[in-house]
């Protein structure tokens, strides 16, 4: 994951201009390749990032892959608010696996320092694409659409979570209940250049990162759609506890030699501490903590969501 998200929304940008102009590109599907090509020939009236000039180049991704694998750019012209490219961006893939894919195309104005200044961006849903359709068309330049520090998706994960009613711990101790988690699957996953995904869910009650505090599903082969219907126990809270704690899910490819992380989910009242102290996992986004939430207030009762994966 190691910076992607700073690849594709900021790339050490300095300053900012109001976006304008379009560019013109066409999409074709070559089945004898199995592949994609976007073919970038030019840019119209770009905004200025200096003085009556822009260096541009043009970047795009395959969403929701935002890794440097998906990353592909052009040559900078420099001096130019007009540029023309014509170069042919390529990805290879099954032309099944581009429905549910976005392709996201930005400009950018290349400084030498490399605090580069973002001029506009068009995104494209290729599931909704007409393959018939190889002429070249102009696309006006937008803002940002998403937010770099908001979800972003490899799929969804489904889980469920009951907090059972506390119970007498004996020895004079305070009563203590269980966390339960479920965890049932995950839908719509990325395929790796391997086609598909081992996938496994490993799982943290945090603050405790301790190894007994991390449990895992078993590992699903070759599915984007993998079935874990796993339950996970965890004993020993009060609600006190429950209101600083983070359950933190993290989705896994496994292969032969080593595993690779694909994303995640935190669940928590995201306050950004706990018991007081400033912590970073304490994150979660406004759809995360309203189940948390809903967890806390029906103590007894499952919970459950489809929540996006996240990889900042």
């Amino acid at each position: 994951l190691s910076g992607s998200l700073m690849s594709l929304y900021s790339e050490g940008e300095l300053g900012s201009v109001a976006v304008r102009g379009c560019v013109q590109l066409s999409l074709r599907y070559d089945p004898a390749r199995t592949e994609l090509q976007v073919h970038v020939l030019r840019c119209r009236e770009l905004a200025e990032a200096k003085k009556q000039r822009s260096d541009p180049y043009i970047k795009t991704y395959l969403l929701p892959d935002k890794s440097n694998r998906s990353k592909r750019k052009t040559k900078v012209q420099k001096k130019s608010l007009d540029p023309i490219f014509n170069e042919t961006l390529k990805y290879k893939l099954e032309k099944r696996d581009l429905q549910g894919r976005t392709l996201n195309l930005s400009v950018w104005h290349h400084d030498s320092l490399g605090r580069n200044l973002f001029l506009g961006e068009v995104e494209i849903a290729l599931g909704a694409w007409d393959w018939a359709n190889t002429s070249p068309e102009w696309f006006n330049l937008q803002p940002r659409v998403t937010d770099a520090h908001g979800t972003v998706g490899w799929g969804g994960s489904s889980v469920a979570g009951c907090p059972d009613p506390l119970s007498p711990t004996g020895r004079g101790l305070p009563p203590t209940g269980e966390l339960h988690i479920w965890v049932k699957d995950a839908q719509s996953l990325v395929p790796l250049q391997s086609g598909s995904v081992d996938a496994f869910v490993q799982c943290y009650v945090l603050p405790d990162d301790s190894k007994a505090s991390r449990q895992k599903t078993r590992v699903v082969k070759r599915s984007l759609n993998p079935l874990f219907n796993h339950t996970m126990v965890y004993d020993g809270f009060q609600p006190k506890d429950l209101a600083q704690a983070c359950a933190e899910f993290t989705l896994w490819h496994r292969d032969a030699f080593a595993k690779r992380q694909l994303g995640g989910v935190r669940l928590s009242l995201g306050t950004g501490s706990s018991y007081g102290v400033p912590v970073g996992w304490m994150d979660s986004t406004a759809e995360e903590r309203g189940v948390w939430g809903q967890l806390l207030q029906q103590p007894g009762r499952w919970v459950e969501a489809l929540l996006p994966l996240r990889t900042n």
